[in-house]
């Protein structure tokens, strides 16, 4: 095995982990042990549109995560999000079809007012992931060795 394989074993596999421990956030409905503002929309876990829309890859000597929907940034990082005429109606619609208050609220706000978005972390960094990502390069590490070792014996074998 190659140093580039080597590698390229040890993003992939860590690629899948993470893209499972992000998924699993959504289960915990926290960012690992950091449990998520009960008192945020809980529109997070409603369709699973968001849930559904991470995307993992590799990228260099990296693992870049991303989702391609529009509201995903201010769910993950928090934020102000200012009332437009379109979220108006988009409220009143929800309000409607749930019932819910929350929505209705949401939709008597005046347009250009804001909205604060309180974090709810699904994707990032977390010192949570270091022992995962320790074993997983130990594990492709051993992998290498053996291929090593059994390529030697081979070499000595045939003389």
């Amino acid at each position: 095995m190659e140093v580039n394989e080597l590698v390229e074993n040890i993003l992939n596999d860590i690629r899948v982990e993470l893209a499972e421990e992000f998924d699993r956030n959504f289960q915990r409905e926290a960012f690992f042990s950091k449990p998520w503002n009960p008192k945020a929309p809980h529109g997070l876990k409603l369709s699973g549109a968001l849930r559904n829309s991470i995307n993992a890859k590799v990228s260099g000597d990296s693992v870049e995560f991303s989702s391609q929907l529009p509201y995903a940034k201010i769910h993950n990082e928090g934020g102000t999000i200012t009332v437009t005429p379109r979220m108006k109606r988009f409220f009143w619609r929800k309000y409607y079809q749930t019932g819910e208050v929350m929505y209705r609220n949401l939709a008597l706000k005046k347009t250009g007012s804001t909205i604060k978005m309180p974090q709810r972390q699904f994707i990032g960094y977390s010192d949570e992931l270091t022992p995962n990502i320790e074993q997983i390069i130990r594990k492709n590490i051993e992998v290498c060795c053996k291929d090593i070792t059994v390529n030697i014996q081979k070499q000595i074998d045939n003389g």
